[in-house]
């Protein structure tokens, strides 16, 4: 099912309640009454189309309009991520690591297993921070500036001098997997960690490592498909007008 502008958002939630976090990166909170997306839309000043893309891409895995995607504002995308980013640090994991606290805590049995698991958390947690900030302090800053360049004909010194030194096809090499950590977090969960005696406890933490797994890949489908070869046109622009 696609997503358009003519449904009602509680009706797209009662189908699909994944997309609440996502509907609410743009401000759009529960409490949706009987209004339409596009009616929403309008009152807290989001673009319709982004929106209606972004959800639809989450909704269905195999929904990914590239070229149409490619069309938003460089600044637009960015804005997204950064949300997204926030989500995942302040809420989503802080969540799992609060379960497994919780776990550890029901467990009555050798818990050097678990406390493995944690640290093994632990340290994928780590490896995510760093890969946010790099990105929201050096290369989301690049981008913006790129965009601007365009707009106004004219390149900072030191956008220039990124652009020579460290272009995006340097951060797409060295862009790392930190889905597949998060796989291998669920794979020891799954085969190797003993049984606790809440069981529904065990499947919180599995349902959202899925689901940040899920959406992990989404977000890095839009910076490898979207933003990268956006950036890239935007550099290749900049160099020949400054030839």
């Amino acid at each position: 099912m696609l997503i358009e502008k003519e449904m009602l958002m509680a009706e797209v939630v009662y189908h699909d309640h994944n997309l609440i976090p996502i509907i609410g990166r743009f401000g759009i909170r529960m409490g949706y009454d009987d209004e339409s997306i596009e009616e929403l839309c309008n009152k807290h000043r989001v673009n319709i189309d982004f929106f209606l893309t972004i959800l639809n891409v989450f909704h269905d895995s195999e929904y990914f309009p590239q070229k149409q995607m490619q069309m938003f504002p460089v600044g637009m995308l960015v804005s997204y991520l950064k949300k997204a980013h926030k989500d995942y640090l302040e809420d989503e994991i802080p969540e799992i690591k609060n379960l497994i606290g919780s776990m550890i805590s029901e467990c009555h049995i050798d818990k050097s297993t678990y406390l493995l698991f944690l640290n093994f958390f632990d340290e994928y947690k780590l490896e995510l921070e760093n890969h946010i900030y790099r990105e929201e302090t050096k290369v989301y800053p690049y981008v913006v500036a790129l965009e601007k360049a365009l707009q106004t004909g004219k390149a900072d010194e030191a956008t220039m001098q990124q652009m020579n030194t460290y272009p995006i096809a340097e951060y797409e090499r060295e862009h790392e997997n930190v889905e597949e950590k998060l796989n291998d977090l669920k794979n020891l969960m799954i085969k190797y960690l003993p049984t606790v005696d809440d069981d529904r406890l065990c499947f919180r933490i599995l349902r959202e490592l899925f689901a940040l797994e899920k959406e992990l890949n989404e977000h890095a489908r839009i910076e490898d498909l979207i933003l990268v070869p956006k950036v890239m046109a935007m550099e290749i622009a900049i160099k020949n007008r400054e030839k």
